[in-house]
């Protein structure tokens, strides 16, 4: 929420206050997801640009797609360290297994968090009854203090509200004076919000955060920075309002914010960690699990063997082969 004993200051058309650097967009990029009928995702963040907004660290925005032709969401079961997933639909449910014991379904308009933190693993299937997929999946990168938590789950449905014409869900963090009680461990915010055509709404914010804004559906404007479906609209620290417009067609986006997170990462491929080193032993730890079926947690360790596999899995996925050098951190 913004400070209320300053004066509000809004990114302004030119997309500059007081000299500082204003919205910019981050396009994306098409990387494939699944098997042989892969579905295309759109990836936004990590960018060239930015590889952090606050503490989100990866943005694979979907659909809609018609699964008939792309297969839907298959994704056996895999590894994560060191992050949250938070998975938000539009259209279409996603059936979650993970080693915690879980068992549940995505459906549009309700979040599911799962946080991995020293090592857990789980599964996303498009269900039989779903014909059109629809929506984001979202990583955060859990702080240095935090990383090494014990996995778990949870399961929100965010109340629909008004905003000055907007429809608005809040689902992590506040908003609006909406509060979502989901378990965050840095400073975020994470809301859908919908424009009619051609409107306007001021979004206050803590100008202590930089945010960013996913583009679904039309356009989305801030200043002088216009992002389409896939891409986002990022605005920096520094400022109490944002200003968001709509195109000629209604916009739907996703509102991610948070506090700098301030910490290098090593992020490579379902893993977060702070070297290379530790990357390298997430890895061969996720490949020891998959020849045992994984198993019971050692607590004499604060990593990982990712727990016991759910028994309706039958198949998980290798982890790729490490690159020839050294990995490099970001932030």
């Amino acid at each position: 929420m913004s400070n209320p004993d300053r004066q509000p200051t809004e990114v302004t058309c030119d997309g500059r206050e007081n000299g500082r650097q204003g919205p910019i967009v981050l396009p994306s990029r098409q990387v494939p997801l699944g098997g042989p009928r892969a579905m295309l995702v759109r990836r936004s963040l990590p960018h060239r640009e930015r590889s952090l907004i606050g503490a989100w660290c990866f943005v694979d925005h979907y659909g809609p797609a018609d699964v008939s032709l792309t297969g839907g969401m298959v994704v056996p079961g895999h590894p994560h360290t060191g992050l949250q997933t938070v998975s938000w639909l539009f259209s279409g449910e996603i059936e979650h297994r993970d080693t915690t014991g879980a068992h549940a379904f995505v459906r549009p308009g309700e979040v599911n968090l799962m946080t991995a933190g020293r090592g857990i693993a789980h599964s996303e299937f498009s269900t039989p009854g779903t014909t059109t997929l629809h929506g984001a999946q979202l990583w955060v990168a859990l702080p240095e203090a935090h990383r090494f938590v014990e996995p778990g789950f949870e399961h929100y449905a965010p109340p629909v509200v008004d905003v000055d014409g907007a429809r608005v869900l809040v689902f992590l963090g506040s908003l609006f004076g909406q509060v979502s009680p989901v378990s965050m461990h840095s400073e975020l915010v994470g809301a859908e919000v919908t424009l009619p055509a051609g409107a306007a709404l001021e979004v206050a914010v803590d100008e202590a955060h930089e945010h960013g804004l996913l583009c679904d559906t039309g356009t989305v404007s801030v200043g002088g920075a216009t992002a389409k479906p896939g891409e986002i609209v990022y605005v920096p620290t520094g400022v109490t309002s944002i200003t968001v417009e709509a195109g000629d067609e209604p916009a739907r986006m996703l509102v991610l914010g948070g506090a700098p997170l301030g910490e290098q990462i090593v992020m490579w491929w379902n893993f977060i960690g702070r070297s290379h080193d530790e990357i390298v032993d997430f890895r061969e730890r996720w490949q020891r699990a998959r020849e045992t079926g994984g198993g019971a947690r050692n607590d004499q360790d604060d990593r990982s063997d990712y727990g016991p596999f759910p028994d309706a899995w039958s198949t998980t996925l290798p982890a790729p082969e490490l690159p020839n050098l050294r990995l490099r951190s970001r932030g």
